[in-house]
Parts: C-alpha cells; structure tokens; sequence
C-alpha cells in the first residue's frame, strides 16, 4: 500500500467486508483529488475497463459513503465481477493478516505481490483461499435441487461445501452430498469455478450423475431437497452470473438430451 496522491488517476475500489462503493451503479472515476481518496492507503490492483484499479485500504467505521453487496454486480462481465472479487477478498486478507503469526511483529505490505511480510523475522504470508465444491447432480430427466436453512422458503439451489483438510476436490464431492442429502453419486467431472470473496472462497464446480440412495436430509444445512424434472416448473433459483446457475442451466440441458 502507499499514500494516494491528488495526480493518482484511475478507477477506486472502497470495500467493507464484502460489500462494495459505488456512485450512480459504477466505481468512482478520476483523479485521487475528484474522489476525495487523497492521502488514504491503496494500492493497483489491476486494470478495470483499460485504466488503473486502485484498492484502498479498508476504513473502518465509515459512515460517509453508502456500500452495495458484491452480490449485487454479478451482472457485470466475468472479468470485471472476478477482479471486484479480488479487492474484497485482498481488503479481507490485509485486515485479518496485520501482524506475523511466527514473531507478533507488525507486517508491512511488499510491493512486488499480493502478500504481507514480517519485517523482523522476514516471513511473508499469502492472501487464503478457502477452495470449496458446488455440484450438480443429474438423475436422468431430472435435477437435484436443495432449499438451505438460511434460505427456507426461498431459494433452491445445488450443493457446496469446503474441502477438508487431506481431502481431494472430488471426495470432497462425494462427502458433501452423502453428508447433505444422503445419495451416492458417480461420473464426477469438472465444469468450471468462480471466485467467491464471501469473504475469500474459490468455487469449484461439478457435475455428477445420481448412483443410488434416497434422500435424507442434514437437517443443520438443508430444509428440503427434492428432485424436479427439466420439463416441469422450477423453484426459485440463483441469480444469473452464479457458478449455481450455470450448473444448474448445464444440468437441465443435458437432462433434457436424456433419451
């Protein structure tokens, strides 16, 4: 990070958690005197519509400007939606990572990468990623779709979960659905992932064909799971730009080739 001077020209990323500033639906534009982020701590993070990313430093407590979820530009274009992702989920590293977890000293911020590093014993930490799975899961004509807890009522969407430890991305798989929902699945493929900076996932995702069981659900992460034919009416689902709703389009399709 560096002190941001009146000439410092570009696009301004102000984060808070996972939320974002805007003005009028877009990133402040122009000088560093024009957005009023003169002597703030910041740094380029990229190139955003051929003009400089400045992230600056996230300030607490700040109660001037007014803060939109990043959820919210899931719109955008997948590089823009996916360098956003970075400078929250860069903000969340710098702000839980400020002091050398081997000596307590104080870390500063290199200017060579994305990175803190202790300046006594000279350790340097790199931004976590906490990769987790998300997977669609097809039986024939129809598709697996889960309602969570926290989204009773509402939503209903495809299975996700962290990887553990000593765990390989499609155990992961077969764990999280046997866990969720109490089927087996086979024919585990990669279909894609997305940076999710919620506050600093990587969402990787699956496809996979249903191999036997009946569903039983994890009462602690699932209300209700059930599964609907491709040709039948829908639940609610995620929003468009989601890894979710991408899987969930993918899955449809292929139900639909179903002979």
């Amino acid at each position: 990070m560096q002190t941001i001077q009146e000439t410092d020209q570009g696009y301004w990323l102000l984060t808070q958690g996972s939320a974002l500033y805007l003005q009028a639906g877009e990133l402040p534009f122009g000088n560093a005197k024009e957005c009023s982020v003169v002597g703030l701590q910041g740094c380029v993070i990229g190139e955003f519509r051929q003009q400089p990313l400045w992230l600056i430093a996230e300030i607490p407590n700040d109660q001037q400007r007014e803060y939109v979820s990043l959820r919210a530009q899931l719109y955008r274009d997948e590089t823009e939606f996916n360098l956003l992702n970075r400078g929250v989920a860069l903000n969340y590293f710098y702000g839980t990572h400020r002091f050398c977890s081997r000596c307590g000293e104080r870390n500063y911020l290199p200017t060579d990468e994305f990175a803190v590093e202790c300046p006594k014993c000279g350790y340097r930490h790199y931004p976590v990623i906490c990769p987790s799975i998300i997977v669609a899961v097809r039986r024939g004509k129809e598709i697996l779709l889960a309602n969570h807890q926290r989204h009773i009522g509402g939503m209903y969407t495809t299975l996700a979960g962290f990887v553990e430890v000593g765990e390989n991305l499609e155990q992961t798989v077969h764990r999280e659905i046997l866990e969720e929902v109490g089927i087996k699945v086979k024919n585990v493929r990669y279909f894609g992932s997305q940076p999710w900076a919620f506050p600093n996932s990587l969402m990787v995702g699956f496809l996979a064909d249903y191999e036997s069981g009946d569903i039983h659900l994890q009462d602690s992460e699932i209300h209700d799971a059930k599964w609907f034919r491709y040709d039948a009416a829908l639940p609610e689902l995620p929003p468009e730009g989601t890894i979710a709703r991408k899987l969930i389009k993918a899955t449809l399709a292929l139900c639909a080739e179903e002979k």
